[in-house]
């Protein structure tokens, strides 16, 4: 089986087509970035991008991916994070960090398709993926300066 991850072709040899698209990642290719939460799509910590869409990943088969997947490890670099990433830096989103990624995924794919958000549309796009530390005015504030960001460049 072949997946493009990240940008990178990969095969994956001797996998059941049923294997949820998360153990593939976690456990074969060794992206820890989308976690195990709920495992029923309802968490969002397992987010990633299939063909640029913001995607469950616990409940896609790997057998059943349709185009590139990227990962939060794919999203920028180190040295040059995306817009979302450095706002989330910026504005200390992050406390336990667990649902970070999914929703640093899910926050990229909205700006994406919408790249000048209300607090509703923000609200709405990031209203599945959960976050037990109760971040959210700081998400909301962090996707804010991600789009201003976006828009400028």
């Amino acid at each position: 089986m072949q997946l493009t991850v990240n940008g990178t072709a990969q095969s994956l040899e001797d996998l059941e087509p049923e294997m949820p698209l998360l153990w593939a990642l976690r456990d074969v290719l060794g992206l820890t970035g989308p976690k195990y939460g709920c495992g029923i799509a309802q968490c969002g910590a397992c987010t990633v991008h299939i063909d640029g869409v913001a995607t469950r990943s616990c409940q896609v088969a790997v057998g059943d991916v349709w185009g590139p997947v990227t990962t939060i490890e794919g999203l920028g670099t180190p040295d040059a994070p995306h817009p979302v990433q450095a706002a989330w830096i910026a504005h200390q989103v992050a406390q336990c960090g667990y649902c970070q990624s999914g929703q640093i995924m899910q926050a990229a794919s909205l700006l994406s398709e919408t790249p000048d958000p209300t607090d509703t549309e923000i609200d709405d796009a990031l209203s599945g993926n959960l976050c037990r530390c109760g971040t959210y005015p700081r998400i909301r504030e962090a996707v804010r300066t991600a789009a201003r960001t976006l828009k400028g460049a």
